[in-house]
């Protein structure tokens, strides 16, 4: 005669529905059905939200498996442990009886064990002939055999969602540093845009960003601000772009020459402002255009015109263009002129002429007030094919000449200058260094 099996809780506890559910699987387990009892515990682990258990809960589970001798759980061994409360108490590490007994309630709810009571509650077993058991009071594992499967499909489902939570919180926050850090940068750099439109676009978004957000709702503000990313990247590419195009031109002598090559005038703004037409490769030159050379500048003739960037040189020589670039470099700051403003004369105009132009503004320095304001005022028209390096260079040439000239006549013809065998007419303080024939040219052709 087989005992009766009891499907009901003792003492007060109700029965429901649920229980009656969870003893429906665990009587449909296959005979042939293992599973490693371990593996089972750590899926359950993985899906423990999506399962409604807690860790305490989790934590006398553990112990309930170790009071299961085999290392797989089988549906043709008994599945049922009946370990005493204190026996559960030490082993899951000293838990009071009110919190065993509430997540042992737990463990029952989330249907991962059925309770199997005695008539008296007490857990027990009986056995038979030879030591094996006949009826066993306790805790049924029967459902971890039976649930294998579906515990092992939320754990992989909860370790996917884990992961694209991780991921769409690295795409939030790459892409809220590269919105901040591009705007900041082109309403540093001035560059054209309504970026203030879209900073309040970025703010107005991250202002729906809740504390703790569910995975969608992070998707849709990611979307939403890769979509103000896009935009503003496109902006910063787009001017990055004309900006090298410019440059280039620069590289190869396109300038657009100004036929007034007057540095001297007192209005510094107003520099190289001629009402004649500007000339071009495809124009018609005038005579004063025809007459400014279209070849780059000698560094000797340069440095004879701003002898004032030589100290600025490290070791205070200058002897190639690439030591006036460094040196200009040097100047840059005890001018005032900002990294920007030099940056952006180097992109449109190239390095060497740009070392030019900062050492002839180093070279009039007292007589303007703002040098970085016109470094980009000359940036500009060196931007709009209406400046040229030469006019420059030589009207400060020519002013040179002409007090060095003046003093001459002042002292008498010839007093402290030296014919050189080279040909070149040097004064005896060494600060003008041209050759007769330079000079003879400038001379020629009015500057």
């Amino acid at each position: 005669m087989q005992t009766h099996i009891s499907t009901t809780p003792f003492g007060r506890r109700p029965m429901t529905l649920g229980l009656i559910s969870t003893q429906v699987t665990a009587r449909n387990i296959d005979q042939g059905a293992k599973a490693s009892k371990w593996q089972v515990f750590r899926d359950i682990r993985e899906a423990k939200e999506a399962l409604g258990t807690t860790d305490r809960a989790l934590a006398i589970l553990n112990a309930l498996l170790t009071f299961h001798r085999d290392e797989e759980l089988s549906g043709e061994g008994n599945l049922v442990v009946f370990p005493s409360n204190e026996q559960l108490i030490r082993r899951a590490n000293g838990m009071s009886p009110a919190t065993l007994r509430r997540h042992l309630a737990n463990l029952v709810v989330c249907g991962l064990v059925i309770r199997r009571d005695s008539p008296n509650g007490k857990r027990f077993a009986r056995k038979g002939q030879g030591g094996a058991i006949e009826q066993a009071y306790g805790f049924d594992l029967s459902p971890l055999l039976a649930r294998a499967a579906e515990f092992r499909e939320l754990a992989e489902a909860v370790a996917a969602e884990r992961k694209a939570f991780r991921l769409v919180k690295e795409r939030l926050t790459i892409c809220r540093r590269d919105i901040v850090k591009m705007i900041e940068a082109a309403i540093n750099e001035n560059v054209p845009g309504n970026w203030r439109g879209c900073q309040r676009r970025y703010e107005a978004i991250v202002a729906r960003l809740p504390r703790t957000a569910p995975r969608r709702v992070l998707e849709a503000i990611a979307s939403e601000l890769e979509d103000l990313w896009a935009d503003v990247h496109q902006a910063l590419e787009s001017f990055v772009k004309s900006v090298n195009t410019n440059a280039n031109e620069s590289h190869s002598e396109r300038h657009i020459q100004n036929s007034n090559p007057d540095f001297n005038s007192t209005d510094e703004t107003k520099y190289s402002s001629g009402n004649k037409d500007e000339a071009s490769g495809a124009t018609e030159h005038t005579d004063n255009v025809r007459s400014l050379p279209r070849r780059d500048l000698p560094l000797g003739m340069v440095l004879s015109a701003c002898p004032d960037i030589v100290p600025y040189a490290e070791g205070g020589q200058i002897r190639t263009w690439r030591d006036l670039a460094a040196a200009a470099d040097r100047a840059r700051p005890s001018m005032g002129v900002s990294p920007t403003a030099w940056q952006e004369a180097v992109e449109v105009m190239g390095a060497q002429s740009a070392a030019i132009v900062l050492a002839a503004v180093l070279q009039r320095a007292e007589h303007i007030r703002s040098r970085g304001g016109y470094l980009r005022d000359l940036t500009e028209r060196a931007r709009q094919e209406k400046f040229s390096v030469w006019p420059m260079v030589t009207a400060l040439l020519n002013a040179r000449m002409g007090a060095l000239e003046k003093a001459a006549g002042a002292s008498g013809a010839g007093a402290g200058q030296e014919t050189q065998p080279d040909g070149e007419a040097r004064t005896s303080s060494g600060s003008l260094e041209i050759s007769s024939a330079l000079r003879d040219s400038m001379r020629k052709k009015g500057w």
